[in-house]
């Protein structure tokens, strides 16, 4: 009690201030006037009894600053002095104080914004119960085109195998990759777009998540095939959507020509298992349409188990019935040697999901350390652009502190001096880096996503996101306030006061500062310069149609229709106002999802490449803009065994020669070849042309299709109430699922370049500016402290060109050794980068022309500065201050 009593003491008379030194002085005075009438009763006169006195209370000085002391905490007044002392320090020289501080705040603001997007996308958990014991299933191997793959799509038949064989050590659960779709809940007119994902009817109970309203979703929901048409909603979507307010237990919607009930509401804060993805409402796997196919691959496979030493063991069991499985539906391609097949049916791989899995993770979990390297090359530029500026000023400074070494102050003392001034640098740029990482990170967070899919992530400024701010203060006033405050303690007083300190010492430390600045900046601009080159060409690449202009719509039937009321459909639709023409067929191209098979040419074994194929109707490749390079059309009707063909099935099938007449099979099915089409991407605008086989749909029941609309001029999403409105009114058994436009699908597949690039340039810029600032700022000083001697030289007859020489010698030398180190570091990158680039080496000798001349021309500006400085000096007058 005796401790705690002195510590409330000490704090109460720190903050008593003018009121406590009134009453300490008010005690001195008291103890001197019984001093002076003791002293005049030993008959000493008054004045010389008051001289005694005040030379014995009122000179003492150590002994009030003793009473000071044992009164309050010294350490925390005298922190509270150099804080104030730095303040004055900054605000008298703010212009530069600003540029530090601001270009400061531009990295750590980087930083933060990077952190809180990794933290919301890699490390933040599931709020399920354990989600440290949460693992996903994924294939890792060899992909039909001979190039390394690892996919984690799976056949519900597979799942359900995997389930059974490993029942009573483990539980999977399956979960469908989320989608937006088109529903309505009142009349056909009220169509909306929600975020979709089928799950297994235990994964809710198995999360241990409880409702929100009415009831989740069960395994009795999820047995029987289209037997259970019920569905829970998010919390969100319920607040926003559904009004908040009564629960919307037993409300109803349509969603792909079938009717579904609400049974039940999530719990706030459950919004599915894929981060970037704000799941809206849940369906049970089996009112999947493709649930029992075996050959189609559409959900992901999560793993529980509380005890992770099993995971060697159940991993093998997996691998053993996944490869059985693939092993079995492989089977009729007899091409394919017994190593192929293992190759195809890949090796089983189990990996942590206790933060979901989604594709945005895969997609930018390289982008992200990419973006990690580059806030980090900047934040460095900044903090040796700082420790430049700090070093300058302890130079400036540095009489003052060999006066205040000379009066009795301490090394420790000079040092906490400075690091107070840098950090109050360094707390006024993270509170501005704070603000611009708030605005940063969603902004991000706005370019990755699209108008198909929104992208939400959880970001909240929690104590990871503060201890990471606090985190980041610390060290960057570690990393540009330690060099300058140790030099700055070392000074010594009487070479200092003499103006003998030597300044080469520290120039030749801020020269080596600004190779290392140069050298991060170089690396800066090299990935800068390959993510704009990879947009550009990736933008450029031909694509084999024309998107602009093109509405796309996934149309669904209650039952099967034929394939002449499809054909209507289309004909109907071009009569209406603003459209060019329509035609249907299976998929989109560049839609994600795909179609193959194994071809035979003249009775040769099926080739262990597969042909990709597209069912549409005779006007398709017209309007998609294909052209046609050889032979005719589809035939209208019933086309059967005719096909159309692109150059890269006749290059991989009939050696790129004729093929029009030309016969292939695929399994059983035989075709000949009608036309040949020029090459259009299939799934992925960076991948080289595939074959691909355009056939005419059959004598059968289609229940959905993709209905393609060509708009002659303006936005085609301004189409779709139009054929809303005209499918409502001739087809009224029809739904659309999904609107899209293709340059929307275009535009997505190039998202991560776009983005890549942008971020690219940004930091690109604010490198070269804080590396020239950096740059100019030790020019200058270096003119400032060689003007005498550039005076002399100048007076002795040295030209300009000698005297411009001699300022930027040593800076432009340490800026060429900073560019060859920038490029070491470049090409240590270039090899990791690879994957993300396009048309574009890492390692090709003008990929570091560039970032060469772009540091160039930032020495030369920063010089021109300081020169025309140099070379205005008069010599006379340097002469007579000599």
């Amino acid at each position: 009690m005796k401790a705690v009593r002195r510590v409330w003491m000490r704090l109460r008379g720190m903050f008593a201030g003018a009121a406590e030194e009134r009453r300490l002085a008010e005690e001195f005075a008291a103890h001197e006037e019984l001093a002076v009438a003791d002293l005049m009763e030993q008959g000493v006169p008054e004045a010389e009894a008051r001289r005694q006195a005040r030379r014995e209370f009122g000179g003492g000085a150590a002994m009030r600053e003793r009473y000071r002391d044992q009164r309050g905490l010294p350490w925390l007044e005298f922190l509270a002095a150099d804080v104030r002392f730095g303040w004055r320090q900054l605000w008298k020289h703010r212009t530069a104080s600003a540029a530090a501080i601001v270009s400061l705040a531009l990295a750590t603001g980087a930083c933060m914004a990077a952190f809180r997007l990794v933290d919301a996308l890699l490390l933040r958990q599931l709020p399920v119960a354990k989600p440290q014991e949460l693992y996903s299933l994924a294939r890792a191997g060899v992909g039909f085109d001979g190039k390394p793959a690892e996919f984690d799509g799976w056949a519900f038949p597979a799942f359900q195998l995997m389930r059974e064989a490993v029942k009573g050590k483990a539980e999977l659960m399956a979960v469908s990759f989320a989608d937006r779709m088109e529903l309505t809940y009142g009349g056909d007119a009220e169509i909306e777009r929600a975020t979709v994902q089928y799950v297994s009817g235990w994964m809710f109970p198995d999360f241990g998540l409880r409702p929100a309203a009415g009831r989740l979703l069960t395994e009795a929901d999820d047995r029987v095939p289209g037997g259970h048409p019920v569905a829970v909603v998010s919390h969100t979507y319920w607040k926003r959507r559904l009004g908040g307010d009564a629960p919307p237990v037993g409300k109803t919607f349509r969603l792909g020509g079938r009717l579904y009930e609400i049974v039940g509401v999530a719990p706030e804060g459950f919004t599915g298992t894929e981060p970037g993805v704000v799941v809206e409402i849940f369906l049970p796997t089996m009112m999947f349409r493709g649930a029992v196919m075996k050959d189609y691959t559409w959900h992901r496979t999560l793993l529980r188990t509380g005890d992770p030493a099993q995971l060697g063991a159940l991993q093998g069991q997996l691998h053993a019935v996944s490869r059985a499985f693939e092993t079995e539906r492989l089977r009729g391609a007899s091409v394919l040697s017994r190593n192929r097949i293992d190759q195809l049916t890949q090796r089983l791989v189990i990996q942590p999901a206790g933060g979901g899995v989604s594709g945005m993770q895969s997609g930018y979990r390289r982008f992200l350390g990419l973006l990690g390297v580059m806030v980090g090359l900047v934040l460095l530029i900044a903090c040796v652009n700082a420790a430049n500026l700090m070093t300058a000023q302890a130079g400036a400074r540095a009489r003052e502190m060999a006066i205040r070494v000379s009066i009795g102050a301490g090394r420790w003392r000079l040092i906490r001096l400075v690091l107070a001034e840098t950090a109050l640098v360094a707390v006024l740029a993270t509170a501005l880096g704070v603000a611009f990482s708030w605005w940063a990170a969603p902004f991000l967070v706005r370019q990755i996503e699209t108008p198909s899919m929104p992208v939400w992530l959880d970001m909240p400024a929690d104590g990871r996101v503060v201890a990471f701010g606090f985190g980041m203060a610390l060290l960057v006033t570690m990393a540009f306030g330690l060099l300058p405050a140790l030099r700055a303690s070392a000074v010594r007083p009487a070479s200092a006061l003499k103006g003998g300190e030597n300044p080469h010492a520290r120039r030749r430390t801020m020269h080596a500062l600004i190779a290392a600045q140069v050298a991060f900046c170089f690396v800066v601009l090299f990935l800068a310069g390959l993510f704009a080159q990879t947009f550009a060409r990736l933008s450029s690449r031909p694509l084999g149609f024309t998107p602009e202009g093109l509405l796309l719509l996934d149309v669904a039937a209650r039952d099967p229709l034929p394939r002449a009321t499809w054909e209507a459909l289309a004909v109907e639709l071009e009569a209406l106002p603003g459209v060019e023409s329509a035609a249907i067929s299976s998929r989109m191209l560049l839609g994600g999802q795909s179609t193959n098979s194994f071809i035979s040419v003249a009775g040769r074994p099926p080739s262990p490449r597969l042909a990709y194929f597209v069912t549409a109707s005779r006007g398709w490749i017209d309007t998609m803009g294909i052209r046609l390079l050889a032979g005719e059309r589809l035939p209208a009707g019933d086309a059967a065994g005719q096909a159309l063909v692109n150059e890269a099935f006749v290059k991989e099938y009939f050696g790129g020669g004729d093929a029009v007449g030309k016969r292939f099979l695929r399994g059983k099915e035989e075709y000949q070849v009608a036309g040949v089409a020029r090459n259009a991407p299939y799934g992925d605008v960076r991948e080289e042309m595939l074959p691909a086989v355009y056939i005419s749909y059959g004598n059968w029941g289609i229940d959905n299709t993709v209905v393609t609309v060509r708009v002659r001029d303006g936005n085609p999403q301004a189409m779709a109430a139009a054929v809303r409105s005209e499918l409502a009114r001739s087809h009224p058994s029809l739904r659309i699922r999904n609107t899209r436009t293709q340059q929307g699908l275009v535009e997505a597949q190039t998202l991560r370049e776009r983005l890549l690039a942008m971020i690219g340039l940004f930091f690109a810029v604010v490198a070269a500016w804080l590396a020239g600032l950096g740059l100019y700022g030790v020019l200058d000083y270096a003119v400032l402290l060689r003007r005498k001697e550039i005076g002399i030289r100048m007076a002795i007859g040295a030209d300009g060109a000698g005297i411009a020489r001699l300022v930027t010698r040593d800076a432009f030398a340490m800026t060429v050794l900073g560019g060859a180190l920038g490029a070491g570091g470049a090409a240590a990158l270039g090899r990791y980068i690879e994957p993300l680039l396009y048309g574009v080496k890492a390692m090709e000798p003008g990929t570091f022309g560039a970032p060469l001349a772009i540091v160039a021309g930032l020495a030369l500006a920063a010089a021109w500065g300081p020169v025309r400085t140099a070379l205005r000096i008069d010599p006379l007058a340097m002469l007579r201050a000599d």
